[in-house]
């Protein structure tokens, strides 16, 4: 997550969003009421209907994952280009940080009990957020719409992605890549991220999110193609 990550004990507040979303989605219920409530024909067939097979149609896709960063394949491309960082680095980190569902809803929830929470599909925090965006060309937009818009969310981490670039020392002495090194930024946060250059080895959990970032990085490559 931008700015620095800690795992979300998500089992600990599970019911009280789960509470607040029932609440919050349940729009749609008056045309359900309708439907039920629909008067029946009591005209008489002429004839049976047709038995319709339970087999599944190989050829209709599933329903896609509403989390699967794949969807925003085009806007990873345009945004990393855009930035001049690599589009399967971002697209890797959009899937490491699909641990969390990314509802709007739920999204503010938690946020209303953990006010320095992350928002948005690449879990960026107020602060990295408002120091990415100076001078880009969504300066004018505001941490608080990021749930709700993706396609805001992607462009901030891209931007962020190359802001650490920026800072990565010249000379380094350590064993990871660019991609590793700004992953491990992008987690971590950027004082971190020049120690991990320079030799210094990383924690548990920072070495569990590049794990992680490794695991997706095909996953990454093909949902881009």
């Amino acid at each position: 997550m931008a700015g620095g990550r800690s795992i979300w004990p998500w089992l600990a507040v599970a019911g009280l969003v789960a509470a607040f979303l029932a609440v919050g989605h349940g729009h749609g219920d008056h045309d359900a009421d309708a439907r039920s409530t629909a008067p029946h024909s009591t005209a008489a067939p002429t004839t049976s209907a047709p038995t319709r097979s339970a087999t599944p149609d190989p050829t209709r896709s599933a329903t896609p994952d509403p989390n699967d960063p794949a969807q925003f394949a085009g806007p990873v491309v345009t945004y990393a280009r855009q930035a001049g960082v690599h589009a399967q680095l971002l697209m890797a980190i959009l899937y490491n940080e699909s641990y969390k569902p990314h509802d709007p809803a739920f999204e503010r929830a938690w946020q209303k009990s953990k006010p320095d929470a992350a928002f948005g599909i690449a879990n960026m925090h107020r602060a990295a957020f408002d120091d990415t965006k100076r001078g880009r060309p969504f300066a004018n937009r505001s941490w608080e719409e990021l749930p709700d818009h993706p396609d805001l969310a992607i462009q901030a981490a891209a931007w962020y992605l190359h802001d650490l670039q920026a800072q990565l020392p010249a000379h380094r002495t350590g064993a990871y890549t660019t991609d590793q090194l700004l992953a491990l930024g992008y987690n971590t946060g950027t004082g971190n991220m020049r120690l991990f250059a320079e030799g210094t080895s990383p924690g548990s959990q920072a070495r569990s999110y590049l794990d992680t970032l490794r695991g997706n990085w095909s996953k990454a490559a093909q949902a881009l193609k």
